[in-house]
């Protein structure tokens, strides 16, 4: 056993040898870091947390957040008292403080934690790094926006800067170093760290940051309407209203379990996209209004980052090789008949939500045309059908922040991920039709071990060298700001530049190329512009 102080009290964790053998580490799990957000604090911002007498046990995770299943769409245990974060650490007593690394989960603002489940520390613990994993409130519970001063929106983002907020104040006594942090996450987790970077609230908490496969221009990252899907939530549970007050009275007081497994769509597009679970996020981060009180952002990000109101802080940023491998199933099943009958859903939302029918439509056929010719939509476009999504969900919106982010003062390296091993639980569903691909997620299986997934582990395979050398460029960005600060990969990692496009691919063999996917964003730049957007 092993215990720490912070500033609310007494904690005791524990010893743990990692998986690999390699190295032990101290595990505290558990650790409030806000008062638990319940009855009136309900889609509040977080409040401090509160201190506790004694020792407090930590070898258990806290709740995870109530929450749905985002591939079986089943109800998840969980509860609103949700507010821990984890902490794990190779040395309580360093001879000099060790850098933290501080993980926000992904899942679509909708599902998730921090747990071991899907988090384990074992690989990074062996680097020589404090790791942070992070619950944060979820789906309406975390995003519910109603305009008002009480309710502004973006409650789980604020939930993670309070979680930022105690790694500042606490990370000394478990040997980390608090003005040398890491943020990073993957997903949702991306599009949140990529937030970061954008928020005042979050300035001065970290020196550098690590969004994979998402940012805040992805058609899935951000929610529409919020106000109106309130309102439209309220209905569907029982309450027809005009006034926000009463509406979040009501709110407040109705069973968590109705809240979660409630979807209030307020768009066509969005019943007809609802055989596709993945598009289905229908609360997330908003630009919210400025009622005086501290806000996490109150500008479109297209427009803080073309005006140069982002953090100055490194960013290593970058994707898997088949991001939508991980939606295979569902592109198999139902969304090909689904982009056949309804041609408009191949545009992203952004477009259908600015333009109008006409320009819709002349963009459909154009993106249709360019990635399945001239016929309908079959199994023989699988593959296609894989890259186009890719391309329209994640890539071309990554490479748009990757253009946006400024250039002077900072670091900016990109990278995209190829390892192709026994631990692309994801992306193997691609070899029936052909496709051999890393797929969303696939790299999270070489940076953390899943206990949920009991995955083996040879450490005289490749697959071993694969997860060594992912995390030894990780962890090498967080210690140095630099992921190849010697010769001891055999590459050296050029720095992004807009003029070559330079980045790293990431696979087996590490390989620095120019121009990655170049030919994919010349295709929706062109998209965009036809639209008339930026």
């Amino acid at each position: 056993m092993a215990r720490v102080t912070v500033q609310q009290g007494l904690l005791e964790g524990e010893l743990l040898d990692a998986v690999s053998g390699d190295c032990r580490y101290y595990s505290f799990k558990g650790i409030p870091y806000a008062e638990p957000p319940l009855r009136t604090l309900r889609f509040k911002a977080p409040k401090p947390p509160l201190p506790w007498t004694g020792v407090r046990k930590a070898i258990q995770h806290g709740s995870p957040c109530p929450q749905k299943d985002i591939f079986t769409n089943e109800l998840l245990a969980g509860s609103e008292d949700c507010l821990y974060l984890n902490v794990y650490s190779p040395n309580l007593k360093p001879e000099a403080p060790l850098p933290v690394m501080v993980f926000i989960h992904g899942g679509g603002f909708k599902s998730g934690s921090g747990d071991v489940d899907h988090y384990g520390p074992d690989f990074l613990m062996c680097h020589d790094v404090i790791l942070v994993t992070v619950n944060y409130r979820l789906e309406a519970l975390g995003f519910l926006c109603m305009d008002t001063a009480e309710v502004p929106g973006n409650a789980g983002l604020k939930d993670q800067v309070a979680a930022l907020r105690w790694v500042k104040q606490n990370i000394g006594s478990f040997g980390g170093d608090a003005d040398n942090v890491t943020v990073f996450g993957e997903s949702a987790g991306g599009a949140a760290t990529a937030l970061h970077v954008l928020s005042p609230m979050s300035r001065g908490l970290f020196r550098r940051a690590i969004p994979m496969s998402g940012v805040p221009f992805c058609d899935w990252a951000t929610s529409f309407e919020p106000r109106r899907r309130a309102f439209v939530l309220g209905k569907q549970l029982g309450l027809e209203t005009t006034d926000p007050q009463e509406l979040l009275e009501f709110l407040q007081n109705v069973p968590v379990e109705k809240l979660v497994d409630t979807n209030p769509c307020v768009l066509v597009s969005e019943e007809i996209e609802s055989s596709n679970l993945l598009k289905m996020f229908h609360f997330g981060p908003v630009v919210e209004k400025d009622f005086g009180r501290e806000h996490f952002i109150t500008e479109d990000p297209d427009v803080a980052m073309r005006s140069g109101r982002v953090n100055k802080v490194d960013v290593m940023i970058g994707y898997t090789s088949e991001e939508s491998l991980i939606g295979l199933q569902y592109i198999v099943n139902k969304l090909v008949k689904s982009y056949n009958r309804y041609p408009e859903m191949l545009v992203p939302r952004k477009i259908l939500l600015k333009c109008n029918a006409g320009t819709v439509m002349q963009l459909s056929d154009r993106i249709h045309k360019h990635y399945f010719g001239d016929k309908p939509i079959n199994m023989d476009h699988i593959k296609k059908f894989v890259e186009y999504a890719s391309h329209t969900t994640f890539i071309y919106d990554i490479h748009k922040y990757v253009k946006l982010l400024p250039k002077i003062g900072t670091k900016i390296y990109m990278y995209k991920f190829s390892c192709i091993s026994d631990r692309c639980i994801y992306g193997k569903e691609g070899l029936k039709y052909g496709i051999v691909g890393t797929s969303h997620l696939d790299d999270l299986m070489h940076l953390f071990d899943p206990k949920l997934h009991n995955l083996p582990l040879d450490k005289d395979s490749s697959t071993y060298k694969m997860i060594k050398q992912t995390c030894q460029l990780f962890t090498n960005f967080a210690k140095f700001g630099n992921p190849t600060p010697d010769s001891t990969l055999g590459v050296k990692w050029a720095e992004y530049d807009e003029s070559t496009g330079a980045y790293l691919d990431i696979a087996e063999q590490l390989t620095p190329g120019t121009g990655l996917d170049a030919a994919a964003v010349t295709f929706w730049t062109g998209i965009y512009e036809a639209a008339a957007l930026p």
